[in-house]
């Protein structure tokens, strides 16, 4: 089977699909719209096309800056014929996918991500009508959560598949040593981009409220994350007097997060933004026995089980926030129980072994 992804190829998500789907015999070819940046492991014997004329920036967000990809369209069509696939799967519905629906290719499969379905059809009527005529084009329309889902029914009456993107239990696993710091200290960590609508401002006052109220208690605040706001969020903790508990570890390779997560004794996912459209971050946390404090929001609260996994919150919720993490604060046996009941959930839903087999089967059904 030979299968053409029209997909971004810096994104780890592309790559990771990519790389799993060759290694089970599928033939795999990426048409990005970007040139690597940097080549991973695993790409070997990958081909990777690009449109003839690249040196246009096409990648653009906005709707009008999404009507570029238009010029993409006959490189994407000399690419089927090149490669001669004999399925296209386009990643992201409102750039990729418009190509992959001009294309005029069948069978043709259409993943959503995330903003294409919660942000992008609501920016005009034009992007309305664009999102639903990609979806009227496609034959399988994928979700990797059932909030999304519903998100996505919105635009169209088709049935959406729920493809979850999960985690390498070989890889995200509790390493014999939690963290470095002493067996008395608790480290609560995080792992987002430093960007508005992942609530890390949030998270440093709720840190802040807890060492004003435990003022003994050796506590550490671990964000690892580029952006826009890093400068802003380093001032946040230096005025509210934490700044020498904060440790700002900056932007890693996905390769590293294993060993970063399991410098944690508390994974915290505060986003403020209903786009968050499936917590990968979270269920690696959880992979990695880590108890959870989430947002419950979007396909955040899908991935954890409260009371159970962790503690959902509401956005915001400085108090009922706080509270959550003092449960945990003071009880490594939550801590441990938590950790593992996570553990066994990812187990039992988000195994990436049974996901990748669950996308080879819709594969199939076109065979």
């Amino acid at each position: 089977m030979k299968v053409l992804l029209l997909a971004d190829i810096n994104s780890i998500h592309t790559q990771k699909w990519a790389i799993a789907l060759k290694n089970r015999g599928i033939e795999i070819a990426v048409f990005s719209l970007t040139r690597l940046q940097n080549f991973s492991p695993g790409l070997e014997n990958i081909s990777i096309f690009h449109p003839d004329n690249l040196n246009q920036d096409i990648s653009s967000s906005g709707l009008w800056q999404k009507l570029k990809y238009f010029t993409a369209l006959p490189s994407v069509k000399k690419c089927i014929r090149n490669f001669s696939p004999d399925i296209v799967h386009a990643h992201y519905a409102s750039s990729y996918g418009i190509l992959g629906s001009l294309s005029g290719f069948h069978p043709y499969i259409l993943s959503v991500w995330g903003s294409d379905v919660y942000d992008f059809p609501r920016s005009s009527i034009v992007a309305r009508w664009l999102i639903r005529f990609n979806f009227r084009k496609a034959d399988r329309i994928l979700s990797t959560s059932h909030v999304m889902a519903t998100e996505t029914q919105k635009y169209t009456n088709k049935k959406i598949d729920i493809t979850p993107f999960g985690i390498d239990l070989n890889t995200f696993h509790r390493f014999k040593s939690r963290n470095t710091q002493s067996n008395e200290s608790v480290v609560i960590g995080t792992i987002k981009a430093l960007e508005e609508k992942y609530g890390i401002g949030y998270l440093i006052g709720i840190f802040a409220r807890l060492h004003a109220k435990y003022p003994d208690l050796t506590m550490f605040l671990h964000i690892v994350g580029g952006g826009s706001l890093e400068h802003q969020l380093k001032e946040q903790a230096q005025s509210l007097g934490i700044g020498h508990l904060v440790a700002f570890l900056g932007k890693i390779p996905h390769e590293k997060v294993p060993s970063y997560l399991n410098l944690f004794d508390i994974y915290a996912a505060l986003s403020i933004s209903d786009s968050e459209s499936f917590g990968v971050a979270v269920i690696e946390a959880s992979a990695c026995e880590l108890p959870v404090v989430v947002t419950n929001i979007g396909g955040l609260k899908e991935v954890v089980e409260d009371q159970v996994t962790g503690f959902l919150v509401p956005p915001k919720d400085i108090e009922k926030s706080v509270e959550s993490f003092e449960k945990l604060i003071f009880s490594k046996q939550i801590r441990m129980e938590m950790g593992f009941n996570g553990r066994e959930r990812i187990k039992k839903l988000y195994n990436w072994d049974d996901n990748v087999e669950e996308m080879i089967k819709i594969y199939q059904h076109f065979f």
